[in-house]
């Protein structure tokens, strides 16, 4: 009070100014957004502790909790295996490896992912296991019945639905994995690859210990989101009856018809789910970019 009262009037009111300016900015870059969904988690969160009907919507549906974070898991991690060698198949120097890497992100990318995944898990993987069974019957009329008994042993219905969607969503994202992948290898400076090779590195180890550590950095984030893109994603394995949370939404507002406890409780649950993982991208992006 004593530095205010030294100042002159027009001081003071340039002051008060800077001060009214400072707060139209916190407010006007404050998140708001965050406070709304957080108080229609909380409002959800209110009514399921105190409404019997949400309480067992909630408590039913949240037991497919662990399928749809098994699937959303490792079929994300299949799809980054497929995305990187993808992606290393588009830039790379061979025509060959060009094309088909080319023909299988259009392939993947021009469909819809829910025509994708009726297709894979019900004509791709039938189709495939048949092969595998006539191929097994071959191998063993020319005698090789140590590989030939496992193979022409397959059937359709070896095949859960389960895994039928790991490998439709690991398909389907590993087009979408690919171009990130392909995006942060050529992010990185041309002339990295050429002082590795100056130094006696072949191409492959140059693109193994130089290039792909800073394009897998670069593209960390992107790689963040799309997870949660496969998170969101993951429910339409449920047309697949796969018991997901979606799917046992599904079956308890079908014989309950308590469809606005169902469907409500299972959207905050998504939303709470990909918050806490936007909130991490977000952190993991902050200090990349402060370390960098």
């Amino acid at each position: 009070m004593a530095f205010e009262d030294s100042l002159s009037a027009a001081q003071k009111v340039s002051l008060q100014q800077s001060r009214r300016q400072r707060l139209r900015t916190r407010l006007a870059t404050f998140p708001w957004w965050l406070v709304l969904i957080l108080l229609l988690i909380v409002g959800t969160l209110l009514l399921i502790t105190n409404s019997p009907t949400y309480n067992e919507a909630f408590v039913t549906i949240r037991s497919g909790m662990i399928v749809t974070l098994y699937i959303t898991l490792i079929s994300y991690a299949i799809s980054l295996l497929i995305g990187l060698f993808t992606g290393l198949g588009r830039v790379s120097s061979s025509i060959l490896s060009q094309n088909i890497a080319t023909f299988y992100v259009e392939l993947m990318r021009g469909i819809p992912m829910l025509v994708l995944i009726f297709f894979i898990a019900l004509v791709m993987v039938p189709g495939v296991v048949n092969f595998l069974a006539l191929l097994g019957a071959k191998l063993i009329e020319l005698g090789l019945t140590t590989i030939g008994n496992p193979l022409a042993g397959l059937s359709n219905r070896s095949i859960s639905m389960s895994v039928r969607a790991v490998i439709a969503l690991s398909l389907t994202y590993g087009a979408y994995s690919a171009e990130i992948f392909r995006a942060g290898i050529q992010s990185v400076a041309k002339g990295q690859m050429e002082a590795a090779r100056s130094q006696g590195m072949s191409h492959g180890q140059a693109m193994r210990n130089v290039v792909l550590p800073q394009a897998i950095r670069n593209v960390l984030p992107a790689i963040g989101n799309d997870f949660i893109s496969m998170l969101k994603d993951s429910s339409l394995v449920s047309i697949l009856a796969v018991r997901d949370i979606t799917q046992i939404a599904r079956l308890y507002a079908g014989h309950s018809f308590r469809y606005p406890e169902a469907y409500t409780t299972l959207s905050v649950m998504y939303l709470t789910m990909t918050l806490l993982l936007s909130m991490l991208v977000k952190l993991l992006e902050r200090r990349l970019r402060n370390n960098g």
